[in-house]
């Protein structure tokens, strides 16, 4: 089974060992495992011939139906190409949920050659390490740290930060971790220093919430500005980005969040307290303000920047 490290035991007819292997594994079932619980050729030919059985991929079937649900086709991938294979690369990403799933499937297997899948795409390898995989949701998957470094030629290096910073801070992945993957000489040589100079560039998380404050970490990033703290917390309130040393806040504001009276008055007492127990000033960007009128905006913030660095 995908997600046992030992035999599962199925009894019962025949067509109840196919739904107990068949539940395990999203509907799905290999032929290898069919004929380990007891099917003879004769009865997985019949039920193929009958459409009880439903071909996905060669050896691979639907039980009963071919329908596809989150994570089928990944599951298929794996079972198709047997033993030893593990979702890697993008694919792992994904089902850590650090980045979106893409169309093409990424598949590592330890072995020289493996089967064509269309959508697959394969990974050899030359190893897999014990310390480098996990399970998730029934499927072998490479782990967090090792997907990162895997991906870190592959994803624009915004997507690649914006994966580690929610890896982070779910608690999936540590600095030390990948820090090691890459004195173990793992991924390419590409990948280990892309991910290096990350790792080296880090002063905490760039963790953003909404499009709204990717929009401003963007044009922060453009205007060549100090790097700011991102979703930080000081004296009981959470703050969107903060310059420590110059003592400048920067809140974005939504209309959907802030455009009530009662949101209005709640800002107004948290710029109020910031300002008079931590000597915080709070300056608020609207989306319109970053869309529109984003030039004036980020001009404004250099401005504040330099009266309170003086």
């Amino acid at each position: 089974m995908l997600d046992r490290r030992s035999p599962v035991s199925v009894t019962g007819t025949a067509d109840r060992r196919i739904a107990a292997l068949a539940a395990h594994q999203r509907g799905r079932v290999a032929r290898r495992q069919l004929l380990a619980a007891g099917l003879r050729p004769g009865a997985i030919t019949r039920r193929i011939a009958s459409g009880r059985l439903v071909a996905v991929h060669r050896g691979v079937y639907g039980a009963g139906h071919a329908a596809v649900g989150p994570w089928t086709r990944e599951t298929e991938a794996l079972l198709a190409l047997r033993e030893g294979a593990v979702l890697s690369h993008v694919s792992a990403l994904a089902l850590w949920d650090l980045c979106p799933a893409l169309a093409e499937i990424h598949v590592s297997v330890v072995r020289s050659a493996a089967r064509r899948l269309p959508g697959v795409r394969v990974h050899r390898v030359a190893a897999l390490d014990v310390r480098d995989l996990r399970i998730r949701d029934g499927l072998p998957v490479t782990s967090p740290a090792l997907a990162l470094l895997h991906c870190a030629v592959e994803l624009e290096p915004r997507g690649l930060e914006r994966a580690l910073d929610e890896g982070v801070r779910r608690g999936l992945v540590g600095d030390r971790e990948l820090g090691a993957l890459v004195d173990r000489g793992l991924g390419t040589r590409p990948a280990r220093r892309r991910l290096t100079t990350l790792l080296e560039a880090r002063t905490g998380t760039t963790f953003t919430r909404s499009e709204a404050e990717e929009r401003f970490l963007a044009l922060v990033r453009e205007a060549g500005l100090p790097a700011p703290l991102v979703n930080v917390r000081r004296h009981g309130y959470e703050l969107d980005f903060l310059w420590p040393e110059q003592q400048l806040a920067v809140e974005v504001d939504g209309y959907a969040f802030h455009g009530d009276r009662g949101a209005f008055e709640r800002d107004r007492r948290k710029d109020a307290h910031l300002l008079a127990e931590g000597g915080i000033v709070v300056s608020r960007v609207t989306w319109r303000q970053l869309t529109c009128d984003a030039i004036a905006t980020i001009v404004r913030i250099v401005r504040m920047l330099d009266a309170r660095g003086e």
